[in-house]
């Protein structure tokens, strides 16, 4: 019997493998240049909803000796904030603070506080006095819209720390009379108006409960002037007391979420939900330790570098207080990036819709992410907004509308206010 041995074919598997090799590497690259034909798209899109919205950052600090030299405001200099960086990055309208560092009690102590609160606040009047054709004094929200439509930049002043006030309330008006149109009654430390959500030194925890009569008694001058009350840096007992007895809306100029960052400078979602229920609006803050965690052993870094100064941090003068910030923050670099602050962004329009939410940058004051280190940069935050598919719509009211709306419904409240004192006996 004859034994055929039939030949084996070649495998076509190397061949199969080759193709389906080739092809995985075609999608690949189609794939590829898909996402960079889409991100492309999405960067002119955020481009163009950036130069359509009124872009408004609610809070930005100043140095102490602003305007001079590499920090005047005219030129880029040496701050992350002047007038070409806001021009360059297509911010319409600022809250500069009038920020007094915190300060003891004392007579001096008040002094001292007041001295830089007026430095500062000259300082802020100025920009618009030596640029008039690029920036102007906003004293209203009609203001903000009138200078935005004439291609400036509108400056609003603001006011953090209640310190320089000491306990004359008179002082309010005087500041309202030059401009002051946010008011914050803390910052780190309690003052005789309210306990800070970060007591310093020998501050005893919770020592007013929340606001104290001074505080409630600023209060209630303040929506009668219509200023609008900043809550950021409260208590949460000070901020639940601040929302229930305002007879207008409020706003956390520069917030963030808990819920994120257990950080006490951060909001819980009641007092998001407080916020909310009084019309208010929370800013949230490009601040990099507010929006990731920074290592747990931070704090015990910041007190290590402060006993090298063998004084309260009260006690620390303007260049010493910058050195040590400068070594924390080299310490702990800030990690958190733009799409960190519209994580924060998306948790709070989440929870409290998006008429409630807005943007800040804490810039001059250890604000500033990853993709927005300075104003130059503000359109990435709006790049990121569009990659997560907000609408111009949703877009303009978290860089601006909001604020704005209740910047009005604040002056609205006190005219009110004042009518109904004009017509008592």
């Amino acid at each position: 019997m004859s034994i055929f041995i039939q030949k084996a074919a070649p495998s076509r598997l190397p061949r199969i493998l080759r193709v389906l090799s080739l092809f995985a590497a075609t999608l690949a690259i189609l794939a590829a240049r898909a996402t960079a034909g889409d991100e492309a798209r999405i960067v002119a899109e955020a481009k163009r909803i950036h130069e359509n919205v009124l872009v408004l950052d609610s809070h930005v600090d100043i140095p102490l000796d602003y305007g001079l030299g590499k920090l005047d405001p005219g030129i880029d200099g040496a701050t992350q904030v002047d007038l070409p960086k806001l021009e360059r990055g297509g911010v319409d309208a600022a809250v500069f603070a009038v920020f007094a560092r915190p300060g003891w009690r004392s007579s001096e102590g008040v002094a001292r506080a007041r001295d830089e609160a007026n430095r500062k606040l000259r300082a802020i009047r100025e920009i618009p006095q030596r640029y008039p054709s690029r920036a102007a004094l906003a004293l209203s929200a009609a203001d903000v819209e009138r200078i935005h439509g004439e291609g400036k930049v509108a400056v609003i002043v603001g006011f953090l720390n209640a310190l320089p006030v000491g306990k004359d309330l008179s002082l309010i008006d005087l500041y309202y009379n030059s401009g002051v149109r946010t008011f914050g009654f803390v910052h780190a430390g309690n003052n005789d108006f309210a306990d800070s959500s970060r007591p310093i030194g020998d501050d005893k925890p919770g020592e007013h409960g929340g606001l104290s009569p001074l505080g409630r008694e600023a209060l209630d001058r303040l929506n009668k002037l219509g200023v609008i009350v900043d809550v950021s840096q409260l208590t949460p007992q000070g901020l639940t007391q601040t929302v229930q007895l305002s007879k207008a809306p409020v706003v956390a100029t520069h917030s963030a979420v808990k819920a994120l960052v257990d950080s006490p400078r951060n909001l819980s979602d009641a007092e998001l939900d407080a916020i909310k229920s009084n019309h208010g609006v929370v800013q949230i803050v490009a601040f990099s330790y507010y929006l990731k965690a920074p290592p747990v052993d931070l704090h015990k870094k910041y007190k290590e570098l402060q006993a090298r100064f063998k004084k309260d941090t009260r006690d620390l003068t303007q260049e010493e207080n910058d050195e040590l910030h400068r070594e924390i923050y080299a310490l702990a670099p800030k990690t958190a990036t733009v799409a960190d602050l519209v994580g924060a962004i998306d948790y709070a329009v989440k929870r409290i819709g998006i008429d409630h939410v807005g943007i800040s940058s804490d810039f001059n004051h250890g604000g500033g992410v990853i993709g927005w280190k300075d104003e130059s940069e503000a359109v990435n935050v709006t790049t990121e907004l569009v990659r997560r598919g907000y609408t111009e719509e949703q877009i303009a009211k978290l860089w601006g509308r909001n604020f704005l709306r209740v910047f009005r419904e604040v002056e609205a409240v006190s005219k009110r206010l004042n009518v109904a004192d004009s017509r008592k006996p």
